[in-house]
C-alpha cells in the first residue's frame, strides 16, 4: 500500500509510473489528497477540542480548590458539550479514515522507471537466456505421456481423490520431487538463507499484509469454518513473520527460505497448455524472501536473480529471464524477474519462478520497520522469489532429459534421488 506522504510528494511521477500498468491513475489519487485534506482538518479540530477540553478540566480542578465551586459547575457544562464534539469528531475521522484506506487498497506499487510499458505477458523483455536446447528423439513425449509411461505422476488418482490439478506423485516420481524439494532448500542455505518450516494456513491479517486481501479471496481456498485461508504461496507466512515488527538496522539483511505446498484456486481452462504439470491447484515450492534496508534492495535483487540462475544452470536446464512489462506485473511488485524454462516436448517456454522487488508496498501493510541510524522508524523493503516452483521445473527434466531408455537425471539431483535413470 501506497504512503500518503509518499502520494502528495511525488503525485505526477505516480500517475505516469502506474500509465505502465494502463492505470489512468489521476481521479484516484486526486480523491486519495482531497480525503486526506479532510481527514487532518477533522484530525485538527478534534486535536483543537482535546486540548480545550483538558485545559478546561484544570481550571476546574483549580477552581474547586480556591472554593469556586460555583464557577467550576458552569464550566463543568461546557466540558460536556466538548466531550460530545470530541466524540462525533472522532466517528468522523474513523469514517474518513476508513474511507481513505479503501482508495489506498485500490491502488497497485509503482512500477519501477526500468519497467517496460505493454499490455500482456507478449511485452514482457527477455534479458537472459542460457542453456542448450536439447535434440530429443523423435518419439520424444511431454511430460503428461511420459507420467503415465513410467508410471511416476497419477493425474487420474488425484482427480479421483481431490478433483483437477491435486496429482499423486509415485515411485521414482515422488523421490524426484522430494530431492528436488530437498537440493532447492541446501543451495539457499549454502546461499546464506535461513530455513524455516511455515505454517500451511493463515489469517486474514496475514492475507492483508502481503497484498492477497481484501481483493483476490476468489484465488484462494478459505476454511470458513475457522476463517483462515490456504496459502497461494510460502511467501505469505514467510513475510508475515515480521509483521508489526520493529528491527534493528544492524538486523538487515534478512534472508529465509523455505518449503510449502501451495494452494490456489485459478480458473480452469482447456488445452495443452494447462495439461499434466503446466497448472496445478496443489503444488510444491520453495521460497527465498529478504528483508532489506531501502538502499540495498535492488543489489539484493540482482543477488536473488542470479542465484536462482546458478540452480538452473546447475540442473543445466535450457532457461531464459524476462522483464515483466506492466501490464504483467503484479499488483504488489514494483519490478518483477520472470524465469521460464524451455519445454522441448512442447516446444514452449513454462513459467518457474517469480522474483519481486515490493520497495515499501508490503511494508506498509505490514507495519513492518527497522530504526534508522537517525533513531526514527523506517520502512524497510520485502522482497521474495521463487526457487523453485516444482511443477513446471520436473516437467522440464523429465522432458529435456527424456531418452529411448528412460528419462536420465540430471547429475546434480543423483547424490539426492540415488538413482540415475528412470527406466
Amino acid at each position: 500500500m501506497l504512503q500518503v506522504p509518499f502520494i502528495r510528494e511525488n503525485k505526477d511521477l505516480i500517475i505516469e509510473r502506474l500509465k505502465k500498468r494502463n492505470i489512468d491513475a489521476a481521479q484516484m489519487i486526486a480523491d486519495v489528497l482531497t480525503f486526506d485534506e479532510e481527514r487532518r482538518s477533522i484530525q485538527a479540530q478534534l486535536d483543537n477540542t482535546l486540548a480545550e477540553s483538558n485545559s478546561l478540566s484544570k481550571e476546574i480542578g483549580n477552581l474547586y480548590k480556591s472554593g469556586k465551586a460555583q464557577e467550576a459547575n458552569a464550566l463543568k457544562e461546557k466540558t460536556s458539550q466538548l466531550k460530545e464534539t470530541s466524540k462525533t469528531l472522532t466517528e468522523a475521522l474513523n469514517t474518513k479514515a476508513e474511507a481513505l484506506n479503501e482508495l489506498l487498497y485500490k491502488i497497485p506499487n509503482v512500477p519501477n522507471e526500468i519497467v517496460p510499458s505493454g499490455n500482456s505477458d507478449e511485452d514482457n523483455e527477455v534479458v537472459f537466456e542460457a542453456g542448450a536446447i536439447p535434440k530429443l528423439y523423435d518419439k520424444a513425449e511431454p511430460h503428461w505421456e511420459l507420467a503415465k509411461k513410467y508410471d511416476i505422476i497419477d493425474f487420474e488418482l488425484g482427480n479421483k481423490i481431490t478433483g483437477a490439478g491435486f496429482p499423486v506423485y509415485k515411485g521414482k516420481g515422488a523421490r524426484l520431487q522430494r530431492a528436488l524439494i530437498a537440493y532447492f532448500l541446501d543451495k539457499n542455505t549454502e546461499a546464506g538463507y535461513t530455513e524455516y518450516q511455515l505454517p500451511h494456513l493463515v489469517n486474514e491479517a496475514s492475507g492483508f499484509g502481503t497484498g492477497q486481501l481484501p481483493d483476490k479471496e476468489g484465488q484462494m481456498y478459505h476454511v470458513t469454518g475457522d476463517n483462515l485461508y490456504l496459502i497461494p504461496t510460502g511467501e505469505v507466512p514467510g513475510t508475515n513473520i515480521f509483521r508489526d515488527v520493529v528491527l534493528n538496522e544492524t538486523d538487515l539483511p534478512i534472508s529465509i527460505t523455505g518449503y510449502t505446498p501451495c494452494f490456489r484456486r485459478e480458473a480452469g481452462s482447456y488445452g495443452a497448455h494447462v495439461r499434466g504439470l503446466n497448472r496445478l491447484h496443489q503444488f510444491d515450492k520453495v521460497e527465498i524472501i529478504r528483508v532489506e534496508h531501502p538502499s540495498n534492495s535492488y543489489d539484493a535483487l540482482t543477488g536473488m536473480v542470479e542465484h536462482v540462475k546458478s540452480i538452473l544452470n546447475e540442473l543445466k536446464l535450457p532457461y531464459r529471464i524476462l522483464r515483466l512489462c506492466g501490464g504483467d506485473l503484479g499488483f504488489t511488485s514494483a519490478l518483477t524477474y520472470d524465469f521460464e524454462v524451455f519445454s522441448t516436448a512442447q516446444d514452449r517456454w513454462l513459467e518457474i519462478s517469480s522474483v519481486s522487488n515490493f520497495e515499501t508496498f508490503q511494508a506498509n501493510r505490514l507495519k513492518l520497520r527497522f530504526k534508522n541510524s537517525d533513531g526514527k522508524n523506517e520502512l524497510a523493503h520485502t522482497l521474495n522469489g521463487s526457487s523453485l516452483a516444482l511443477p513446471r521445473v520436473l516437467a522440464g527434466i523429465l522432458e529435456n532429459y527424456q531418452t529411448e531408455n528412460g528419462i536420465e537425471i540430471p547429475e546434480v539431483l543423483q547424490p539426492y534421488t540415488g538413482f540415475k535413470i528412470i527406466e
